[in-house]
């Protein structure tokens, strides 16, 4: 190959600009020139009025500073008329009108789905695992995931801190939408005595019952970390009859967060309960060493399967190695949580 290209797309995750420079590397090596394609896959619909708007060629000596760079210096956004089947031809008669013959798409699984189709298309995809949440069965971790942890790890360390020196709880929310491989780990990580994810089943009381025990141990500056999708795995129950119960005057649509979790934890413990949300903190931050690595060898992989004219292939970590796979077998696998660390985490 001569030309290929290089986007990132859904969820911003630390680490994705070491890839597009480690991409950067290796074209250059092989003698490859590089197109990065803006805005996810809305650059290759180049909907803008220049087409340096939706597609610039990366020289290497400009983009060699951005690999410890958090964000996306490609930027990266949904692109719900891709899903249109004749919006993806579009795509692709622009692709091959810049001459572009393979693209390295670093992304979760959406952006995966949208790889097969240009795949399908005759266009070779590779893709790199870009998302904090760590959701993707095939790999043992995906790229920012790492930092995601260590970022949320030194937040609660800072939060228990003050929660020792006012010996009150803290609840703080992690992001994870489905998966609650953050808050497990940085809950592990950080000492924390209480963990909820979204793949165990939990209540309100059972959490209050945890907490209370541990206040009765002489331990009245427990952190519970939660996740931020949680709330899909929590037990039914009668919000009408938890609020009179409780003497709390909020709304239905307020329920479900973890500022009322916190307000029903000081109703139901007698205690100081108080709510912090991380929120993009763990998106925003510089790559840790192990996303830095993880970057520089899959963004080196994808280009050499380009190279070799193996497409339709995703990179992942396996025992501590890169690897790759077919898109569609990656896709299939399905994920085991780890749940004797949960229970390691909610019983000690």
């Amino acid at each position: 190959m001569h030309r290929i290209g290089v986007l990132t797309s859904g969820g911003d995750s630390p680490g994705m600009n070491a890839a597009v420079m480690a991409v950067a590397k290796a074209a250059r090596y092989h003698g490859m020139s590089l197109i990065g394609i803006k805005r996810g896959y809305n650059g290759t619909l180049c909907k803008s009025h220049h087409i340096e708007d939706d597609m610039l060629e990366l020289d290497l000596d400009t983009i060699l500073d951005i690999a410890d760079q958090p964000g996306t210096y490609l930027r990266t956004a949904r692109c719900l008329e891709f899903h249109r089947p004749e919006m993806r031809v579009h795509a692709v008669n622009n692709i091959r009108e810049m001459g572009i013959e393979g693209i390295v798409v670093i992304g979760g699984d959406g952006s995966y789905h949208g790889a097969m189709e240009l795949c399908a298309l005759g266009v070779p995809c590779v893709g790199i695992p870009g998302t904090i949440d760590n959701d993707l069965a095939y790999t043992e971790m995906t790229l920012g995931y790492d930092t995601a942890v260590n970022s949320c790890v030194d937040d609660i360390r800072a939060i228990r801190a003050t929660s020792r020196s006012h010996d009150r709880p803290a609840v703080v929310e992690v992001m994870g939408r489905h998966c609650g491989d953050i808050a497990l780990k940085a809950a592990a990580g950080s000492g924390a005595e209480i963990c909820i994810v979204p793949e165990v089943n939990w209540s309100i009381q059972e959490v209050a019952n945890r907490l209370s025990r541990l206040i009765d141990m002489g331990n009245p500056r427990a952190t519970v970390v939660i996740a931020e999708g949680a709330w899909d795995a929590m037990h039914p129950m009668d919000w009408h009859r938890y609020l009179r119960e409780n003497g709390c005057h909020v709304h239905d649509d307020d329920v479900m967060n973890t500022h009322f979790l916190s307000l029903m934890l000081k109703y139901k413990c007698k205690c100081e309960a108080r709510p912090t949300v991380l929120g993009y903190t763990q998106r925003g931050r510089t790559p840790s060493a192990y996303d830095s690595w993880f970057a520089f060898e899959a963004g080196n992989l994808a280009v050499n399967l380009l190279e070799n004219g193996i497409g339709n292939q995703v990179i992942g970590l396996k025992d501590g190695r890169v690897y790759y796979l077919p898109i569609g077998m990656a896709l299939q696998q399905k994920r085991e949580f780890n749940l004797q660390l949960y229970n390691l985490i909610n019983t000690i």
